[in-house]
Order: structure tokens, then sequence, then C-alpha cells
């Protein structure tokens, strides 16, 4: 069996149109559904759903439900997913120097 590619395995977990917006904004501190859906408007709660149940299976993202009435839920980074922190930062600062310089931003 070949061995796995560090880079290929990172990208395959935090990799994909959403989640690592998902991660960048959890970065500020634990934030409910409806508060990520309110600062990702383009993202439908399904799909925010969805990509909240991968990044919290693969040990990056904490689910803490109060067992309240109305529900309430909050999102966070574990201290693993606190790791990112730093690659999240220097893609984001990437980015922004590539959306500074006026070039395109990605196709759908």
């Amino acid at each position: 069996m070949p061995t796995p590619c560090p880079v290929q395995t990172a990208i395959g977990i935090v990799g994909g149109k959403w989640k690592a917006g998902i991660l960048f904004r959890l970065q500020k501190g634990p934030m409910r559904l409806s508060q990520l859906l309110r600062e990702m408007p383009w993202i439908s709660e399904r799909v925010l759903i969805r990509q909240l149940k991968e990044l919290v299976q693969v040990g990056v993202v904490s689910r803490h439900d109060h067992h309240t009435i109305p529900p309430r839920v909050d999102y966070a980074l574990t201290p693993y997913g606190q790791t990112l922190g730093p690659i999240l930062l220097a893609i984001g600062n990437w980015g922004q120097a590539h959306i500074d310089a006026g070039r395109a931003v990605l196709p759908d």
C-alpha cells in the first residue's frame, strides 16, 4: 500500500467549497448554526449541517448540545482543530492579497 500524501490528506479534511470558511469563522469562538448561516448566507442550512457533521466526524469541530428548550447547539473548534489556525490565517492572507491584486475570484 502506498504512503498517503500529507497534503492530500489535509485538503481532504478541510478542502471543498465550504469547510475552510466554516473553520475560519469558528476561530472566533463557539457559534450556533444560525450565526454561521448569517455569516455565510450563500450556503444552505442543509449543506452547512452536512459540512459541520463531517468536520465533527474528523475531530476538528465539536458539537455541544445544551439540551434546552428551545434547542441550543454550539459548534466550536476542538483543540486539534485549533491547530489549523495558522494555516487558515496564511491561506486567508494569501487570498486577500490575491483579491487586492485584482485577480479574478474562483468560478462557481
